[in-house]
């Protein structure tokens, strides 16, 4: 089996993921990576051989099967057209680019090079959450009337709570949706088949104010510094959105959107009721899908691929009783993305590709068109 070589772009808390679930995939080497902050430190630390500080030299100096983009979003756009018109694979971070019309050339670009290109929308790939696809496509729902759901986090719960995410010039005009509505989304439209074609959103901006420091912290370090260590800048981009939506079979749907939620630190909920019966999944219980009926008891479907449809039993690793998430997720998706690496072409292997990316785009711009509005604004 031939080893395919990775470059890693951006080394932050995405980027060590990237690399450390790369590695499980036994064909895949981080070969490697740049950052603008100590590089050589940081392939140390994770035995990568090569250390950049340019991510265009690094391309051009090293024989590279595929670069992972784990930058602020206003540099997606650059690095990924360079590296596709040096066809080079990409593999990048949601979201795809700050505008619009960037996702569009990108999309158009990867296609003209025949190279393959995939956005990490890697929810797609808990167990339970595809188990709920693979029912869907057997007809176990019937048809769909309602899905909602919530991303929570707290994360930016304080007004000393800071990132790069808060600034509209590094992250676009939406942050929360953007950011992690963006998952919930992509996740409900994956397992149902269905598309979004109206919204309605509701926008908050709760810390008007945030004090950013004066000194580098790292995302979710939790790091508290002294009063005089920080400078009072203004937000313009939504703490939580509530959106709701109508789907193109007619159903309807809702989700609450929160950085700014006490205690939950990462949690997607995803609920789809259907004319058969309805099911609840939690990312914090990731390992159990509920579902609900009328006629009958309720019931717990866990995570064991002996029990599990077939096409899930494929993206599930372990045996049942040994649990399975976050981390997995990435090593599932990386695993058919790099499948199409290997066979040289971009084929459909159910990861989110640049036309996922793209659709993501144009729907956080009318979500935030909606918000502004106040308005019901079509897909």
């Amino acid at each position: 089996m031939k080893k395919l070589r990775a470059g890693i772009i951006g080394v932050g808390f995405i980027g060590a993921v990237h690399i450390e679930q790369l590695r499980r995939l036994g064909n895949v080497e981080a070969a490697a990576l740049t950052d603008a902050l100590d590089p050589k430190g940081k392939a140390e630390a994770f035995s990568v051989p090569a250390a950049y500080t340019d991510y265009k030299e690094m391309i051009d100096r090293e024989t590279l099967d595929s670069i992972h983009i784990c930058t602020p979003n206003s540099t997606h756009f650059e690095i990924a057209m360079y590296a596709l018109e040096k066809g080079v694979n990409v593999i990048c971070e949601k979201p795809m680019t700050c505008t619009v019309e960037e996702a569009k050339q990108l999309t158009a670009k990867a296609k003209e090079k025949g190279l393959v290109n995939a956005i990490n929308f890697n929810c797609r790939f808990y167990p339970l959450v595809y188990q709920i696809r693979e029912m869907v496509r057997a007809g176990e729902l019937g048809n769909i009337y309602t899905i909602h759901g919530s991303y929570l986090q707290d994360w930016l719960y304080l007004d000393t709570d800071y990132s790069w995410r808060l600034e509209p010039h590094l992250s676009g005009a939406s942050r929360a949706f953007s950011d992690i509505g963006s998952h919930w989304l992509d996740l409900v439209e994956f397992v149902t088949g269905l598309k979004a074609v109206e919204v309605l959103a509701d926008f908050a901006v709760f810390h008007k104010t945030r004090r950013k420091p004066l000194k580098p912290v790292d995302t979710y370090s939790g790091m508290a510094l002294r009063p005089e260590d920080y400078e009072e800048v203004p937000i313009n981009t939504e703490d939580y959105a509530t959106v709701l939506f109508h789907f193109d079979n007619g159903a309807h749907g809702c989700c609450n959107i929160s950085q700014v939620f006490a205690g939950r630190k990462n949690q997607i909920v995803a609920a789809i009721g259907g004319s058969k019966c309805a099911v609840h999944w939690d990312s914090e219980n990731s390992n159990a899908l509920w579902v609900g009926r009328r006629e009958t008891m309720n019931g717990e479907i866990v995570k064991d691929p002996s029990i599990l449809k077939p096409g899930t039993a494929q993206i599930t690793s372990y045996p049942g009783g040994h649990v399975e998430g976050f981390p997995d997720t990435f090593k599932q998706n990386f695993k058919k993305i790099y499948a199409a690496i290997a066979c040289g072409k971009p084929v459909c292997g159910e990861y989110a590709t640049f036309d996922d990316g793209l659709r993501e785009m144009i729907f956080c711009e009318k979500v935030v068109q909606s918000a502004k509005e106040n308005r019901w604004v079509k897909i």
